[in-house]
């Protein structure tokens, strides 16, 4: 690591502790040219994540969306938000666990349905009803019966 007081790159490190909020480690640097001391914080670098939507256009992963899809599904459903919340982490964690750095949108949308189908039933509809696109009152019933089984 460069001194930024005088761009000599013998430093040592004094003290690390890792910073709770940011995922990151804290590391006070001090430099054995000039003696001057300086913070540096290290995180781990995410891997950036494309999701490849059913029009072949690809977009940056965005946790936001699958976030907003869900709050929609369970709106006025007896769902603790501690819940929702667990259940976006374990998708997002199932996500990122496949290792590859592009992901199309159909198994985003399947691992949400499997999540929902745990969490609550009416959720699991209501996102169903949105993902599949359901032309009729058949193909919905038809999802229904799948449910059920």
């Amino acid at each position: 690591m460069r001194c930024p007081f005088c761009d000599k790159d013998n430093t040592r490190v004094v003290d690390s502790r890792p910073v709770e909020e940011t995922n990151s480690i804290r590391r006070r640097r001090m430099c054995d040219s000039c003696g001057k001391r300086f913070t540096t914080y290290e995180r781990v670098e995410a891997i950036p994540l494309v999701i490849i939507k059913k029009d072949q256009s690809r977009e940056q992963y965005d946790r936001g969306k699958i976030e907003a899809g869900i709050m929609r599904a369970c709106y006025k459903r007896p769902i603790p938000v501690e819940k929702i919340e667990e259940c976006i982490d374990a998708i997002e964690s199932e996500i990122f666990n496949l290792e590859d750095r592009e992901v199309e949108s159909t198994k985003v949308g399947e691992l949400v349905m499997e999540h929902l189908k745990e969490l609550d039933a009416v959720a699991y509809v209501r996102f169903a009803s949105v993902y599949r696109e359901f032309k009729d009152v058949n193909t919905f019933m038809d999802e229904l019966k799948k449910f059920l089984k």
